[in-house]
């Protein structure tokens, strides 16, 4: 948390705030978690772009004509409990103080999130973001070649996690993809049609998450919430992730979870079935 869908949701309410303005400082206590952001410093945000979970804001200087292309990358990555809002908080670690008094601010309670500048495309510093695969909405999203890398896969929510067959899938949309799939987490080495499955599943879900804007878990300082305070709803409509005990919806079996990868991992053991890889 946050995932594609609330990173999304994210980008699409905090453009308006930013694109078109120049940052005239951006103020934080820890240079090591928010390199280079110096850099930004006098510069117009030309864009917002979201690349899986990472917030990408396209920088030119101030004066530079809109053909020019841009020259800096802030790169915002939220972490666990990171999120813009309106108003300065006990959370806050990064402030953009913006043209014309204007300012935003970056709350992060656990302080997993991050906030680079970088050159654009150099993204050494952050191997996840350079090695990410295609998203999971757009036509480079491709079955046959998803179908394909899923013939060799290890334990296939783990392979998902890693961003590389697809961007922006974590904890809780990998079990309700694998949930809506009918494929127990640890299976490996997929088989044609259980990818095919997988890769529609994958899209429905992300899809319908997007445009319900995200998942808000219960009520804690932590949570996803918007810069407004509004909270995403399509937890509402989750199947597997949380429902631990619960009846699946499907069959009435009741959800179990493990530990998958480090990660709480929930399934329904009747639809979905654990079979040997060879088989």
């Amino acid at each position: 948390m946050p995932e594609l869908p609330e990173v999304e949701t994210t980008r699409r309410k905090i453009e308006p705030l930013l694109r078109g303005k120049t940052i005239v400082q951006i103020q934080h206590d820890a240079p090591h978690k928010y390199p280079n952001t110096h850099l930004a410093h006098g510069k117009r945000v030309r864009a917002l772009t979201r690349r899986g979970k990472y917030l990408l804001l396209h920088l030119a200087a101030a004066d530079a004509a809109d053909d020019v292309p841009h020259d800096l990358e802030l790169i915002v990555h939220l972490g666990m409990t990171g999120g813009f809002r309106l108003e300065q908080g006990p959370h806050t670690r990064v402030t953009f103080e913006l043209e014309g008094g204007e300012k935003l601010y970056f709350n992060d309670p656990r302080r997993f999130g991050k906030v680079a500048a970088v050159r654009p495309g150099e993204y050494a510093s952050m191997p996840t973001l350079a090695a990410m695969g295609p998203e999971p909405l757009s036509d480079d999203f491709a079955e046959a070649e998803f179908v394909r890398a899923a013939a060799s896969c290890g334990a296939v929510k783990v392979w998902l996690l890693s961003q590389k067959p697809v961007s922006g899938v974590g904890n809780i949309y990998a079990d309700e993809s694998l949930w809506l799939a009918r494929i127990h987490p640890a299976q490996t080495r997929l088989q044609g049609d259980e990818a095919s499955r997988l890769y529609h599943a994958v899209r429905d879900v992300m899809g319908r998450a997007v445009a319900a804007g995200g998942s808000s878990l219960g009520n804690g300082t932590g949570n996803y919430r918007q810069h407004d305070g509004e909270p995403g709803s399509y937890q509402v409509h989750h199947h597997a992730y949380g429902k631990t005990g619960q009846p699946c919806e499907r069959c009435g079996t009741p959800i179990e979870k493990v530990v998958l990868g480090q990660r709480g991992t929930h399934f329904c053991p009747q639809c979905q079935v654990l079979r040997k890889a060879d088989s």
